[in-house]
């Protein structure tokens, strides 16, 4: 790949490789816009009868204590809430280390003393920038232990016309791992999405992943439920790792993703209210409200396409010509003249940009409305930098017409690799 995207992309793309990995049909698995945290995630579990550890989320270091106390158990485990994996082996600013901490009971008060410093702190883990995620919230927990880790996970799966349990007796691990080391470890079971989940499909998984006499029973529930809260809430995955039961015999969901169709945010809007926006880029978020796929790169040649796969294909097709892209922008189908505004307000605000390639393949976008787009757009933000415009499709003729009539400064282009190339030398003569 001569592309290599951003962490954030890598984790848009982490429900495909799943998929892939576990042999379910990667098309279907939606890209992830909703990043819960990990409190909001097992609150939502509870509320569908899910066993999870007790748990609060406090916002300061005396609400922290006093929810720990409140708990009454003998160990509290205290966690960061931040969107970023490695959590354990962070470090604050402040100078605390570690976004992960065991407290037993005997030495409570520390909670709070852990708690002060780590809200209100950057944390820096392999996952962040450079310089951390700002703590806003911690999650105090009962701490407990594990006696046997397995792994469930319920994706929506295109070749089985719909959702699939998947299952491995090996948890706590990477699954993707487990998948390519020992496929026979790997159970899966299509679920009729009418009919909904059979007891003896229950039964097969519980069994598969080894849970016998009273805690195959609660497995059987807990997958139950599960399947229950990813059709409730319009899950795309709902992935537990891991899945284990505690010395004394429970069985627990320990730690989980819950991937949501965008699509449904109409119907879910409660869950999508959710949405904590402070760890994420302030350009993708307003990007989000006009229906933009916005990612911000560190390149200088900014992108407006429509379709991810162009998009990506526009992005290589830079990198090949010597540039560097400065985005992922996808404005997706259903482009209208308004969203094209917002998009070159978006790209013109990024200050390493030095030229603005358009690369659009009408099929169900009209040319012209696109054109008519670029052309207010670039009046608006009285654009100044060099602008590339390649259009095909529908309508072409009419928007290259728009485009020519416009007066303004655009250079055309007949193909990608003439755009690409032309982006390129524009962006170079910024720098000259």
């Amino acid at each position: 790949q001569v592309l290599q995207l951003t962490t954030k992309m890598a984790m848009l793309n982490s429900s495909r490789t799943l998929a892939r990995s576990l042999g379910a049909s990667q098309r279907v698995i939606q890209t992830r816009a909703l990043n819960l945290h990990e409190y909001q995630s097992k609150g939502l579990m509870q509320e569908y009868d899910i066993r999870v550890q007790k748990f609060k989320a406090a916002d300061n270091a005396d609400d922290a204590l006093r929810f720990a106390k409140e708990l009454d158990v003998p160990e509290i485990v205290l966690k960061a809430q931040v969107h970023a994996g490695g959590r354990g082996k962070g470090t604050f600013s402040s100078g605390l280390k570690s976004g992960v901490h065991l407290i037993p009971a005997a030495d409570i008060a520390n909670v709070g003393t852990l708690t002060a410093d780590m809200i209100g702190y950057n944390l820096v883990t392999k996952q962040t920038p450079a310089d951390g995620v700002l703590v806003n919230k911690v999650m105090v927990a009962e701490a407990l232990d594990i006696a046997r880790e397995t792994y469930f996970a319920i994706l929506m799966d295109r070749d089985s016309d719909g959702p699939v349990m998947v299952g491995s007796p090996e948890g706590g691990v990477d699954i993707e791992e487990v998948a390519e080391s020992s496929p026979e470890l790997i159970f899966k079971e299509p679920v009729d999405i009418v009919a909904g989940v059979q007891d003896d499909q229950l039964d097969r998984m519980a069994t598969n992943l080894g849970f016998t006499g009273d805690k195959h029973t609660q497995a059987m529930h807990e997958m139950k439920q599960l399947y229950e809260l990813f059709m409730g809430v319009d899950a795309t995955q709902v992935e537990i790792n891991p899945f284990a039961e505690t010395p004394d015999g429970r069985v627990l969901c320990f730690d989980a993703k819950i991937n949501f169709d965008d699509n449904a945010a109409f119907r879910q809007k409660a869950i999508f209210a959710e949405r904590d926006t402070a760890e994420e880029d302030p350009r993708e978020v307003e990007a989000s409200k006009y229906d933009l796929n916005y990612i911000g790169m560190d390149g200088n040649i900014a992108c407006l396409v429509n379709g991810a796969g162009l998009a990506m294909a526009t992005m290589d097709i830079i990198k090949h010509h010597g540039g560097e892209p400065a985005n992922f922008l996808d404005c997706g189908g259903g482009v209208t003249e308004e969203r094209v505004a917002k998009a070159f307000q978006l790209l013109t605000s990024d200050t390493q940009v030095e030229a603005i390639l358009v690369n659009i393949f009408g099929g169900i976008v009209n040319c012209a409305t696109v054109a008519s787009g670029i052309v207010n757009a670039c009046k608006e933000v009285g654009l100044s930098l060099p602008l590339v415009v390649r259009l095909e499709g529908t309508n072409v003729d009419g928007g290259k017409k728009i485009l020519a009539d416009s007066g303004l400064p655009i250079i055309a282009a007949d193909n990608l690799d003439q755009a690409a190339q032309r982006a390129v030398e524009a962006a170079a003569n910024v720098r000259a």
